[in-house]
């Protein structure tokens, strides 16, 4: 094998950690730029190394992907935060766990969900008034709570809980921002932010055991044995099913624990993880996909013919049936509601929100740890170190794309994108740990669109866009945008 990658060079204590922590968008690209296709450098007491071809993340994803696992940080908050959830299980737990989820997230069960995705939207915007400037981050943050806690927990939230879960986010996204001092204190240390940190985890479990409560406190369903193994029965979303069991998450979960399989905590540290991971990445999504549409006129333009077409005409069509007026209090307006049938025919939509999360990808890099010593690029990767596979910096590539600073959702044409690598693109991982969500999220997606944007024009009021790194990619500010009726 040959010698160790080239890098830049980092102090003694912190390694390269405070040039990673001032800026890591920058410091990934600037290592791409300068150093080719394998970069090592040193976070903290960790060596890394950066792999920016897309044939070496492929590798490590998918081709090789039993040589791999996650990494252990050293700090214990991710594993005090999602415990042994399918984000961060491996082996055996989380082939056990994606098998038991599976199920809840079948094509056909995500299509099912599609009413119950624009009932929560359309009842969210009925409270937009026209001219008012909204946070579309927080609104559309609160919005895809409710729509994965309905979906996937098949239980409603309150408004209390989903202002507690909000207000969570702020000390559990800060304890996972870039800090080098961190290697240096230990999780236990009762420090503020630790402090902080601990509390917030503890709120948001008592938000998931209040749901839970809520659910075992349902009737047992009539037709199920009160004595036998599946425990309680409990209802799910409408049309959400499986014979007579309902097959939302939860109810899943809840079935396995009652056979044994699954343990209280094991429970919670799924529903912890589908409650961040499954409402955060789409709230983000739409956001970076608004703001983009406000730059971008002709593109919103072409978006909003998509978006009247799914819902037949959107508000323009509730106007003219009823003579060119409408009632204030008129929560019904959107036209016909939008169907997963008539998302697939907003061919245009999905090229923008492919070109939102290339240029804005919610989750910014992934990391694996090598079980072995491995060759990737030409060069020896020691067992133990951390891999980064940062779609920040491969999805924004001069090699794989032109213009690639450039919002052009042309790009994902099928000829243009049959030019590229396969993994020159990986806003949801892959391999067999790809985004259980995917599906989910894009339709997701697609339908809230094609409700706002068949009824709101929104116009980006804030500055230029500035973004800090945790779990996800975050704006660094509020996005303030201005609601203006079309």
């Amino acid at each position: 094998m040959s010698v160790t990658p080239p890098g830049p060079i980092g102090d003694p204590l912190f390694g390269n950690g405070r040039q990673y922590a001032d800026d890591p968008f920058g410091f990934m690209r600037a290592c791409a730029d300068s150093y080719g296709d394998v970069i090592r450098f040193d976070l903290g007491p960790r060596e890394t190394y950066l792999l920016a071809n897309p044939a070496d993340v492929e590798r490590v994803l998918v081709a090789d992907a039993e040589r791999y696992r996650k990494p252990q940080f050293g700090d214990g908050a991710m594993d005090r935060l999602l415990g042994q959830g399918l984000l961060m299980s491996e082996g055996d737990t989380w082939r056990r766990q994606r098998d038991l989820a599976n199920p809840a997230f079948h094509n056909s069960r995500i299509a099912a969900l599609s009413g119950t995705m624009v009932e929560h939207t359309r009842d969210h915007i009925a409270d937009w008034t026209p001219g008012e400037t909204v946070d579309v981050q927080l609104e559309l943050a609160r919005l895809t709570v409710r729509i994965i806690v309905s979906a996937m927990f098949g239980a409603d939230i309150s408004d209390e809980e989903v202002k507690t879960v909000q207000e969570e986010l702020e000390p559990l996204g800060a304890r996972f921002e870039p800090d080098p001092r961190r290697f240096l204190i230990p999780n236990w240390v009762p420090t503020r932010e630790n402090r902080e940190f601990d509390a917030a985890v503890d709120t948001l479990e008592s938000v998931i055991d209040g749901i839970v409560e809520r659910r075992l406190g349902t009737e047992r369903d009539p037709a199920a044995d009160p004595a036998g193994p599946e425990g309680v029965a409990v209802p799910g979303p409408a049309g959400d099913s499986d014979g007579d069991l309902p097959m939302d998450l939860l109810s899943v979960l809840l079935r396995a624990r009652d056979r044994g399989e699954q343990t209280d905590e094991n429970l919670r540290d799924e529903l912890v993880t589908m409650l961040l991971a499954g409402h955060d990445t789409t709230a983000l999504t739409l956001t970076y996909t608004f703001y983009l549409l406000s730059n971008h006129p002709d593109a919103r333009e072409r978006v909003e013919r998509e978006a009247e077409a799914a819902t037949g005409g959107g508000r323009a069509a509730d106007d003219a049936a009823a003579g060119g007026g409408r009632a204030a209090d008129d929560a019904t307006a959107g036209g016909t509601p939008p169907t997963a049938a008539g998302a697939r025919e907003m061919t245009y939509t999905d090229r923008v929100l492919n070109e939102a999360m290339r240029l804005y990808p919610p989750v910014y890099t992934l990391f694996r740890e090598p079980k072995l010593d491995v060759k990737l690029g030409g060069y020896r990767i020691p067992e133990g170190s951390a891999l980064m596979l940062p779609q920040w910096v491969i999805h924004r590539s001069p090699r794989w794309y032109d213009d690639p600073e450039t919002f052009d959702p042309g790009r994902w044409s099928p000829e243009r994108r049959s030019e590229r690598p396969r993994f020159a693109y990986f806003p949801f991982g892959g391999g067999p740990r790809h985004c259980i969500g995917k599906s989910f999220s894009l339709l997701e997606a697609k339908l809230i669109l094609a409700e706002v944007c068949s009824t709101y024009e929104l116009d980006y009021e804030g500055p230029d866009l500035s973004l800090r790194g945790s779990l996800t990619m975050h704006p660094d500010h509020p996005v303030p945008m201005r609601i203006r009726e079309r």
